[in-house]
């Protein structure tokens, strides 16, 4: 497949990183010729330098026989207006769009982006995707990461194992034994910095980083085996009020149970937009590194205080602040992913890294076929997988344990139907049934080919 990719940023550059690792042809366009150096020198991908809304420009990046055109650049008008050339002067089939701005994506205006005008096939919002990970970690506050799957019937956990986890030193193999009934699945840790699919033998170590894969009905079970306690979020205060703090409030407010909210932000104008926006929302005006702010905001009752400013050091030292005055649960949105080994030792207990999910809804829309969700962990080390089987798949008509997965791959579930079913060497995987897999990210190039999604990109 011919990419071109417009913005050699963190997303742009992570986005060429995943395709150019599956072979494909990948063209990144920038105007700052030292990023698309970079590049050039550490992928494999060919660059043009210059404004890729320019006809000239797209001409020179191979967009005459381009199968698709990523808009990633750092101006919505800029995406938008490329997409816009690509479709027009050059017939692109598949144009994904960058917007950043809220006001383009107003209701009022939801067909804006139509291929009959602005011609974008599919807009991704770093606001709203950022908004939807924090609703996420406050769901599942045991954990540092969280993503739903298979229609929300199955639940990917990423949780910290401490010294008082029950299951420590216990080989995977050996949790199946003790809790039979329990459907989840340990795949993927983190130890030593290094990521990895584990093997049956692998016991579980204290600081150790998990990924567990559940049907959400085990979700709390899971939770509690690995030494975390379950409880409901009441009390959220959120550090800044600008448009993933306004979207959190927002989905807050839309909840059935009563959840009460606060938001602490910094630039009047912002604050008192925010507060003529919400409705049971308190929008108190202030610096949120002020320590009498956070008391008044009862920082030390709050069941989880959410650090969404633009502004990793912000957030880090307010989510830091509010830990030392007793808040229970803190969450630090960080742009810098060199920031995120600091998250343990600063006792910030969960983390959102704007770049990972947009990459990762990014590479949804790109592997189009089959493939129904994809999910980026850590700096793009590895991916979790959701794909529906073709009966012309390799996969088809076999047994679990007569699949030669390669050795970074783990299957976390198999849904039948409307049935989410723990993976076990004797289950058959049939035409239609919709698989979730754990795969380092040099492996997904097999994973693709096991499930034979590239005949069905478009």
């Amino acid at each position: 497949m011919k990419v071109i990719i417009c913005g050699a940023g963190q997303v742009g550059w992570q986005i060429a990183r995943h395709l150019a690792g599956e072979k494909n042809d990948v063209t990144l366009v920038d105007t700052n010729a030292d990023l698309v150096r970079r590049a050039t020198d550490t992928l494999d991908v060919q660059g043009v330098v210059g404004f890729s809304s320019h006809p000239d420009v797209l001409e020179r990046a191979g967009a005459r026989d381009a199968d698709m055109l990523i808009a990633a650049t750092y101006s919505d008008e800029v995406n938008m207006v490329t997409c816009q050339v690509a479709h027009v002067a050059f017939n692109v089939t598949r144009k994904i769009a960058r917007i950043r701005a809220q006001n383009y994506l107003d209701a009022l205006y939801g067909d804006l982006m139509t291929q009959d005008r602005l011609a974008i096939d599919v807009v991704i919002s770093p606001e709203r995707e950022v908004a939807e990970a924090a609703l996420q970690r406050l769901a599942a506050p045991a954990t540092f990461d969280t993503e739903s799957f298979m229609g929300g019937r199955a639940q990917l956990l990423g949780i910290q194992l401490t010294g008082d986890c029950p299951v420590l030193n216990t080989p995977l193999r050996q949790l199946n034994e003790l809790f039979p009934t329990l459907r989840a699945i340990v795949v993927g840790i983190r130890r030593e910095g290094r990521l990895f699919a584990p093997e049956p033998g692998d016991q579980l170590l204290s600081d150790d980083q998990i990924y567990v894969f559940t049907h959400i009905e085990d979700v709390n079970r899971a939770l509690e085996i690995f030494g975390k306690k379950t409880k409901k979020q009441e009390r959220i205060v959120i550090i800044g009020g600008g448009n993933v703090g306004l979207a959190v409030a927002r989905a807050l407010e839309a909840r059935t149970d009563r959840v009460r909210a606060k938001i602490i932000e910094k630039n009047r104008a912002t604050a008192e937009f925010a507060a003529d926006a919400l409705q049971r929302t308190i929008v108190l005006h202030g610096d949120g590194m002020d320590i009498d702010l956070l008391m008044e905001a009862a920082v030390d009752r709050a069941d989880a205080v959410l650090a969404v400013t633009d502004d990793d050091k912000t957030n880090l030292l307010v989510a830091v602040r509010a830990k030392q005055a007793g808040c229970q649960m803190t969450i630090a949105l960080v742009n810098d992913p060199t920031l995120a080994p600091l998250m343990s030792p600063l006792d910030i207990d969960a983390y959102i890294n704007p770049r990972a999910t947009t990459v990762s809804s990014i590479l949804r829309h790109i592997r189009h076929g089959r493939v129904r969700a994809v999910y980026s962990l850590g700096d793009a080390e590895a991916e979790l997988i959701e794909a529906q089987v073709l009966s012309t798949s390799p996969l088809s008509g076999r047994l679990v344990r007569d699949i030669a997965f390669p050795e970074g791959v783990l299957v976390g579930a198999v849904m039948k139907g409307d049935k989410v079913l723990k993976p076990t060497g004797d289950l058959r995987i049939d035409p239609g049934d919709v698989i979730a897999l754990f795969a380092m990210a040099s492996d997904v190039p097999e994973v693709e080919r096991l499930l034979q999604v590239s005949i069905d990109f478009f």
